[in-house]
């Protein structure tokens, strides 16, 4: 429903809606602030920021905090909001569609219980960059800096080359953090300004690409490529040693097997092993169940447990066996012993 098309790139660098995190330590080396920007073009079915697919800022709702006043109701501008058996029902086309009420988000404003809050906050870059450099003396400390991802940052170009150029003035660590569907010449005008970039490659067959995100993956491959030639370029000419890590997520019964790992593996050592710094296998997590229920979306992994140790081990000595140097593989996440 909200899924992004590239063409519809914001290249008016006034505004965004994002989530700060501060104090990370798994998007990028150190201690970091992570920036999640909304808006997504992919709908991954297992996506594990649901609330980022949507440009447009949304609410969260909670109906085991509500009270049951209905102030929300009253106040909303577009009657998106009404009574229902399981608390508050949000007829979110109506609430997304609705500039005004999404720059405010009054029904989170009045709520007392605070059952409904906003998803992401709309800042400038001034102020966005302003509360990165919040923690400056532990990016200093800890080798960190700031880490962009999403959704997909990069539909919002111009916003974030300029933070990123206010960040590398101050010799803040810049990390990307993006699924790589995007036009190349949008992903390269930001490559300046990057330190790291941590890209997804999640299936390497074309139609169980598209199925599973609802985009091919042509476009990701040959950005993919592109990229690792701009890197060795940067490493040659301008003495720039640019971090790549691809990232797969490991998605039991759709990712994690080991046709597609060894398929991802082909690729990386025909195409990119020489400018691969770490290949990171992301074991599934089922705690982001918990979004999906509060913004009252169903998610078809609802049931779907841990990984166990066995499992991601079968998909490492996978990839080994295929010529992936040990010291370049690792797993993230949790993991069932």
């Amino acid at each position: 429903m909200y899924q992004t098309k590239i063409n519809e790139i914001n290249k008016t660098p006034e505004m965004l809606t994002v989530e700060v995190s501060r104090g990370t330590t798994h998007d990028g080396p150190g201690i970091r602030s992570t920036i999640f920007a909304k808006g997504c073009p992919l709908s991954c079915r297992w996506c594990q920021n649901p609330e980022s697919i949507n440009p447009k800022q949304e609410i969260w709702y909670e109906p085991g905090k509500c009270a049951g006043c209905l102030d929300c109701v009253e106040i909303c501008r577009r009657g998106a909001l009404s009574p229902g058996e399981a608390g508050i029902e949000i007829r979110r086309e109506k609430c997304a569609a609705c500039a005004a009420c999404a720059a405010c988000a009054a029904c989170a404003d009045i709520c007392p219980a605070k059952a409904m809050t906003p998803a992401g906050t709309v800042w400038t870059v001034d102020t966005l960059f302003r509360e990165v450099m919040k923690d400056k003396v532990y990016y200093d400390e800890s080798g960190g800096g700031a880490t962009v991802s999403g959704g997909e940052p990069l539909l919002h170009i111009d916003f974030l080359t300029e933070l990123f150029r206010k960040l590398k003035a101050e010799n803040i660590h810049t990390a990307l953090d993006t699924c790589g569907y995007i036009p190349g010449e949008t992903l390269m005008k930001i490559m300046p300004y990057v330190d790291m970039i941590m890209y997804d490659i999640k299936l390497i067959d074309p139609e169980k690409h598209r199925e599973m995100t609802g985009r091919d993956n042509r476009l990701i491959l040959d950005n993919l490529k592109s990229l690792a030639g701009y890197i060795r370029k940067s490493r040659e000419e301008k003495n720039r040693d640019i971090s790549l890590w691809i990232r797969t997520p490991l998605i039991p019964g759709d990712t994690a097997t080991k046709e597609n790992i060894g398929q991802i593996a082909g690729f990386i050592l025909e195409n990119i092993p020489d400018v691969t710094e770490r290949w990171e296998l992301c074991a599934f997590n089922p705690a982001c169940a918990a979004k999906y229920i509060k913004m009252q979306k169903a998610w078809r992994y609802g049931k779907t447990g841990v990984m166990k140790r066995s499992d991601t081990d079968e998909l490492i000595q996978s990839a080994l066996s295929l010529g992936i140097p040990e010291d370049k593989l690792t797993v993230t996440g949790l993991i069932k012993q």
